[in-house]
């Protein structure tokens, strides 16, 4: 069993090949050896699986006995295409599986670009304030002392400004570098929800958080409405997807509310879980019976705003930190050149 797993991606590739060949007929067995012999290029660890998966297969295990032995693809894949034999719904599965990981590799990368742009765009900044602290400004006051033999108490008066903008810009730098590494850390190891709780603080972190919450939950209930769930188990298995604690608590409510026999559309818009517009749009589909559909174009619409979130949060920081650095060079440097200026107009 392979202890590396296969990408966002990788398993969206996977899983849509696998669905396009049932959809023609080809047995499991077939296409997992179609697959192994085609050309893939994923640092070998689908062909390890794929290895695996056949001889699953010849022995006669299903798809999803055989994907978990491989031991590349996530629980949720697993527990979906299991689902899916079991009703007889694979190639819906399959096909749901594919979009969901192919969304999600969408987003996963637009968040993590916006937290590496301004990670890179801090580093700079340190880079350049730590060059004007050490050789820029010396520079200047080493001519200044050549000049007049001793710095005047104006003279220094400015020096010691453009030293103070510059010390005081990289501690708030170096500040928000060390949180940002720090966020991330607890981020990746285990303490999600001390860093959730302060991005909630900010209002457009808590949207994209929420957005993003809502986002798989929608997919994942479409997938399992797919596979041949009830709309009960379907949110109830959909829940653990979300993670994110107040998209969680919403859903929970909207379970007491099914219990006392709501359905989740009319759940759902009670308790405010989506926006108005989106609470319609499922109760409609509800009626007329296109909750599928409607939950796929809700995804949709979901991904497309956090994406939308994601890119006001990044143009909001971009110029932000470039307008600190470039304030903070300028007035250094305003600052060390009036001593040069009043030196001029007195040789004029």
């Amino acid at each position: 069993m392979s202890k590396k797993k296969l990408d966002h991606l990788g398993v969206s590739a996977f899983c849509e090949s696998m669905a396009m060949m049932a959809r023609s007929g080809i047995q499991t067995d077939e296409a997992i050896e179609l697959l192994q012999s085609g050309k893939h290029q994923s640092g070998g660890i689908l062909e390890e699986g794929l290895k695996v998966m056949k001889d699953q297969t010849d022995m006669g295990y299903g798809l999803a006995a055989a994907m978990k032995e491989s031991g590349i693809f996530p629980d949720y894949a697993l527990r979906m295409v299991e689902v899916g034999e079991s009703s007889g719904r694979l190639e819906d599965v399959l096909f749901q599986l594919s979009k969901y990981y192919a969304d999600q590799k969408t987003i996963s990368e637009k968040l993590r670009n916006a937290v590496t742009y301004p990670a890179v765009m801090l580093i700079l900044i340190i880079a350049v304030l730590a060059v004007m602290l050490v050789m820029v400004l010396p520079a200047f006051k080493d001519v200044y002392n050549n000049l007049t033999g001793s710095l005047s108490a104006s003279s220094y008066s400015y020096v010691r400004w453009a030293y103070g903008f510059c010390w005081l810009a990289l501690i708030i730098m170096a500040v928000m570098a060390a949180a940002l590494m720090i966020g991330l850390y607890m981020w990746n190891h285990g303490k999600r929800d001390r860093v959730e709780a302060l991005l909630r603080k900010n209002r457009l972190c808590s949207s994209i958080l929420e957005s993003h919450g809502m986002f798989r939950f929608t997919s994942a209930m479409a997938t399992f409405l797919a596979s041949g769930h009830m709309q009960d188990e379907a949110v109830l298995n959909s829940i653990p997807m979300v993670e994110y604690a107040p998209v969680e608590e919403k859903l929970n409510k909207c379970v007491v509310h099914m219990e006392e026999g709501h359905s989740i559309a009319q759940a759902a818009y009670n308790e405010d879980l989506f926006e108005p517009v989106y609470g319609r749009m499922l109760l409609a589909g509800e009626r007329s019976g296109n909750m599928e559909d409607v939950l796929r174009r809700l995804t949709e619409l979901l991904e497309e705003n956090c994406l939308h979130q994601v890119d006001q949060l990044v143009g909001i920081i971009d110029p932000l930190l470039s307008g600190v650095m470039m304030v903070t060079v300028g007035l250094s440097l305003l600052s060390v050149m009036l001593p040069l200026i009043g030196m001029m107009n007195s040789v004029i």
